[in-house]
């Protein structure tokens, strides 16, 4: 089928499209499907009171199964235990919440089929909904990306492993982050590698890019995440109550629920102006505060393909980062004085580390940052020049070249 002939992308995420990197990387999808000519659609969960916030594709272009109503009694089941919003965690769906669940999105999706006749079904998350919408249309040419939490879902509830291979054991291809994530996922789904290409993530270009850094009085330093214990938030907060000596400023930027965002919070509060506290904020508002910042930090115990890493790159803020698999995929063997891989404690449970660890990965990051404080003082510019093209490699327009490669491939 000639791209020339409209074809037609239908998108799937079983969550908000906002909000979390799977749903920037949807919204990516859309808008880069949409300029090179394809015609898109796209179903996702809302909560019943926030689906206006979908403003990236057309009203009449979505198919959308509301939760916390009359579709789904429960909040919205997160691909990651805590969200950035009110949500349900998956282990704690019952089995009547589970079958609730499958019968609202199998209403829209065949809707969504029948209304929209698309020539390609594109997925996100090796999970429920993506076996389920195979397992519906085994037809339709059907690609599935790979954002990572759903790997660590399959691994905290084992009792879904089967639900979720009944229908995903069929998907035609699979979308992988990294090289290390298309070994994880051939391990854990049973894949053929051939089925599993890596194309990576993206960033907006339009959005992220660097301007002269302000004066560094104070260092201004960066989280941008969900406050969790899975991204280190209450382990850095520590860390930094300890720099007494340093002139420093941190942004605190993202949102999260419970005991854990509570925590956050509170440590935030006890060091008062030292922390700016911002919440959620949309895309643009993040981009400002990164071309303004000297210095950004992700203590993350787990990440997919941190794409918040090349925004903070893009931005010219040097790097404070643990040494994870998707760190080093975006930076590979690269060496830099503004970039510090932080040792990853040991871990229990994927992202909890061990209490006898807790306090050597507090002094680890401790260390680092104030390496770069030390260090953005005296150069509060970066020379990105050495890794530029590095950099120009994970624009959202090189990644949908890979996928669009995909795309033509399915409908051969």
């Amino acid at each position: 089928m000639s791209k020339l002939k409209k074809t037609k992308i239908l998108h799937l995420i079983s969550q908000r499209p906002s909000s979390t990197g799977s749903g920037m990387y949807v919204q990516a999808m859309i808008r880069e499907a949409g300029m090179c000519g394809y015609d898109n659609f796209l179903v996702a969960g809302v909560h019943s009171d926030d689906y206006n916030e979908i403003d990236f594709i057309e009203q009449d272009k979505t198919m959308l199964v509301k939760f916390h109503n009359a579709d789904v009694s429960h909040h919205i089941p997160g691909m990651s235990d805590v969200m950035p919003y009110e949500s349900t965690r998956f282990c704690d769906l019952s089995e009547e919440e589970l079958y609730k669940y499958e019968m609202a999105f199998s209403k829209i999706l065949q809707k969504a089929v029948k209304k929209f006749k698309p020539d390609i079904i594109h997925s996100h998350h090796l999970w429920i909904m993506s076996s389920l919408a195979r397992q519906l249309f085994p037809k339709i040419p059907f690609i599935t990306s790979c954002h990572g939490t759903d790997l660590r879902q399959f691994q905290n509830c084992p009792h879904l492993r089967k639900r979720v291979l009944k229908g995903c054991e069929q998907i035609d291809i699979v979308l992988a982050l990294s090289k290390d994530q298309k070994k994880e996922i051939i391990r854990l789904y049973k894949f053929k590698p051939e089925k599993v290409i890596v194309v990576g993530a993206g960033y907006n270009h339009d959005l992220f890019y660097p301007e002269i850094k302000p004066k560094p009085n104070p260092v201004q330093l960066i989280y941008a995440g969900k406050l969790s214990n899975a991204k280190g938030v209450p382990w850095l907060l520590r860390a930094l109550k300890e720099i007494s000596s340093q002139d420093w400023q941190l942004q605190l930027v993202g949102s999260g629920t419970g005991e854990e965002k509570e925590l956050c919070l509170k440590l935030a509060e006890e060091m008062e102006d030292k922390v700016c506290i911002h919440g959620a904020i949309p895309q643009e508002n993040l981009a400002e505060l990164m071309r303004c910042s000297h210095i950004f930090i992700l203590p993350s115990f787990y990440e997919g393909l941190a794409l918040v890493i090349l925004e903070a790159l893009a931005s010219g803020c040097r790097i404070v980062v643990t040494n994870l698999p998707g760190a080093k995929e975006i930076l590979g063997d690269y060496e830099a004085d503004f970039i510090n891989l932080v040792k990853i404690p040991r871990l229990r449970n994927l992202d909890q580390p061990y209490k006898e660890d807790e306090n050597k990965f507090e002094q680890d990051l401790n260390k680092a940052i104030q390496q770069q404080i030390y260090a953005a003082k005296e150069y509060p510019q970066i020379d990105l020049t050495s890794i530029q093209s590095k950099i120009d490699s994970f624009t959202w327009t090189g990644v949908f070249e890979k996928v669009e490669k995909v795309y033509l491939q399915s409908l051969n």
